[in-house]
């Protein structure tokens, strides 16, 4: 059984009362709902400032704080333990630091070198191409800085991993560090026009019929 049905059994089995959202999540916030340290507290964002959230909410996965786009957010803790494991598409674009070519392009689809807890780890093969015209996109966060690099490019990645940093590590192993990183994709729930910061609700029957597997995209 492909990650797909195993999604919708589960959803089959979720109950009417759990709750699940899309948000948009802007650059500079943290992909938890608050935090227990002080100090963290004054000077993080949260994502509790973005709706009136159940208490019982969970993110399913993360973004890092210098990245922004598509985050899921559920009060099923099986369901986001399940999903986390399941090898569901996760669609991103990112602006890079120089124009990549296309051997540089070659060597993230066929898996590169990352640091990884301390360990080297191979990235498992993705798709990636060149995006010849920029994304349409909310304007970058000021912070971001954008004229103090050389001129930059465009790509598109699509992985079934997940692991920490992992887009950004990927570019850079090639020589190409990401200036700005957007999730568009996961499953086939996409950030379509989604503004920065917006919360939407999603159903059971939604997150399961949007959670195909593109396998046979490989």
């Amino acid at each position: 059984m492909d990650p797909a049905d195993l999604v919708l059994l589960k959803l089959s089995m979720c109950k009417e009362s759990q709750l699940h959202f899309k948000v948009y999540k802007p650059f500079g916030m943290l992909s938890q709902m608050d935090s227990n340290d002080s100090k963290q507290k004054r000077s993080k964002h949260f994502l509790k400032e973005l709706y009136n959230f159940p208490p019982s909410i969970m993110p399913i996965g993360r973004l890092d704080e210098k990245s922004e786009g598509l985050l899921l957010l559920t009060t099923d803790g099986k369901l986001s333990d399940f999903i986390n494991r399941s090898g569901i598409e996760k669609e991103y674009v990112a602006q890079l630091d120089g124009i990549i070519t296309d051997d540089a392009v070659s060597f993230i689809q066929e898996g590169v070198e990352i640091g990884l807890h301390g360990k080297k780890y191979r990235t498992q093969p993705c798709r990636a191409h060149i995006l010849t015209t920029p994304p349409t996109l909310p304007p970058p966060n000021g912070k971001l800085r954008m004229d103090r690099h050389r001129p930059s490019s465009w790509i598109r990645i699509t992985i079934t991993e997940g692991k920490y940093r992992q887009i950004r590590k990927m570019t850079a192993a090639v020589g190409y560090p990401t200036l700005r990183l957007i999730r568009v994709r996961i499953g086939t729930i996409s950030l379509a026009n989604m503004a920065v910061g917006a919360v939407e609700t999603v159903s059971n029957k939604h997150l399961g019929t949007t959670m195909t597997y593109h396998q046979n995209q490989y």
